[in-house]
């Protein structure tokens, strides 16, 4: 491993991680952006989602009173994204991943964009368990054919009233799990080589250690400022999603 790479694998497990122990999400946004540099892009997947997953769990213990709490919720948006991870496997056969993206990344901008500008979020307050799993459900989707299992959750999640703590216990479960089987089905298939293996070695203590950073961050921000984080994180994903679709 040359410095050159070695210095693009540490600052984009040093960003993943940030921002996943900021947010709960977005490891692969901001990491891929540089592994691709010099890594394929099945490698460079492979490094992700053992990150995310790993980095994710210290997410999880933050929360994890919220999670115990809050199971049945948890439990509505998980278990249908689980029954969609295979029908977005099977959907790559039909659909140009490519443009599933792009369309996703134009939504994730209009989104975020909209409600950036809002002076007050709206507020849907009343339970909404039918919605839940077909958010859910489609996440699932979009984590099988296009790996973005984050963002209609991240969406649904930043208009709900929910303390940042139940918040983010919902989306750090379901993305760390959607993630971990991605990396088992990647496991499968080979994709961890010997060269992968030398990469996540520097990446992951790199990974966890900014992980706490942003965690400490989200300790400190009151719960408005974490919905508007989520919305403001919207933009973001989309915009560097399109960069890198059109790039």
């Amino acid at each position: 491993m040359t410095p050159e790479i070695a210095l693009y694998v540490a600052a984009g497990a040093l960003a993943g991680g940030l921002i996943n122990g900021l947010a709960g999400f977005g490891t692969a946004l901001f990491a891929l952006g540089f592994f691709l540099n010099v890594m394929p892009p099945v490698q460079a997947v492979a490094v992700v989602v053992v990150l995310s997953a790993l980095t994710g769990l210290q997410g999880l213990w933050i929360v994890r009173h919220a999670i115990g709490a809050n199971t049945r919720r948890l439990t509505r948006f998980l278990l249908p994204g689980i029954m969609g991870i295979p029908l977005g496997v099977l959907a790559l056969s039909v659909l140009d991943a490519r443009s599933l993206k792009l369309g996703v990344a134009g939504f994730l901008i209009l989104y975020g964009g909209y409600f950036s500008l809002r002076t007050h979020l709206p507020r849907f307050e009343r339970p909404t368990p039918v919605w839940d799993m077909i958010v859910g459900f489609s996440g699932g989707v979009l984590g099988g054919a296009a790996s973005l299992s984050g963002a209609l959750p991240m969406m649904w999640c930043a208009l709900r009233p929910w303390p940042k703590a139940e918040t983010r216990a919902v989306l750090q479960p379901f993305n760390v799990t959607v993630l971990a089987l991605t990396a088992a089905a990647l496991a499968v298939k080979g994709a961890y080589t010997r060269e992968t293996l030398i990469y996540l070695a520097l990446a992951l203590p790199l990974s966890v250690i900014a992980a706490q950073l942003g965690i400490a961050i989200f300790k400190r921000l009151p719960d408005a400022a974490f919905r508007r984080l989520l919305i403001a994180m919207t933009f973001i994903s989309g915009a560097v999603l399109l960069a890198r679709e059109l790039v």
